[in-house]
């Protein structure tokens, strides 16, 4: 019995993109990926004083489209507080520039293909999949190598996680993001 409990679970870590969850006050090490251009964006390349890292299921769908326009909105206000903001999704690298492109968002998109940067911050991942978007009258069929639930990540300069939601509401995000850093400096 305690065999077979063993490999089920085994399965089930397999299947759910196991990761070991992080707190506030862990530190994030280094990590990488490539954005919507198809360049290595890097976190050690990140200057500001907070680097806001949104987890993100698929580019180019309702919420996510929230979320991401919301955030380019803001980003004015994030410059103000010495923000840096990326996105982080499974997407393949066209399907972020697709995604880029049609709502013009100012902030890096990165891709998270086989779930590296998902896993170093400890957000579970499925399998990933595909949609038919439209594109300036082209359809495209947008891939996704792995999928993740909506988490959003406030990380200060020395990237020690101050802030870490995993029930994200997409509309509301980006607010309330800025409120904790808001906070957080006051």
């Amino acid at each position: 019995m305690k065999t077979l409990f063993t490999y089920l679970l085994l399965i089930a870590l397999t299947i759910t993109g196991f990761a070991q969850e992080l707190s506030v006050g862990d530190q994030i090490a280094p990590f990488s990926g490539t954005d919507a251009f198809g360049k290595t964006w890097k976190s050690t390349h990140v200057t500001s004083d907070f680097l806001v890292v949104y987890f993100y299921p698929a580019a180019m769908t309702g919420g996510c489209t929230k979320q991401a326009c919301a955030y380019r909105d803001n980003k004015a206000s994030f410059d103000s507080l010495n923000v840096t903001v990326i996105g982080v999704s499974g997407d393949e690298v066209e399907g972020l520039k697709h995604f880029k492109d049609a709502y013009q968002l100012n902030f890096p998109l990165v891709s998270d293909l086989e779930g590296t940067i998902s896993k170093l911050f400890g957000v579970p991942t499925s399998n990933g999949g595909t949609i038919n978007k439209e594109f300036n009258g082209e359809n495209f069929l947008l891939v996704r190598g792995i999928t993740t639930p909506r988490w959003t990540f406030i990380l200060n300069k020395e990237r020690k996680i101050i802030y870490k939601n995993a029930a994200v509401n997409a509309a509301d995000d980006s607010k309330i993001v800025k409120e904790v850093i808001e906070n957080y400096l006051n």
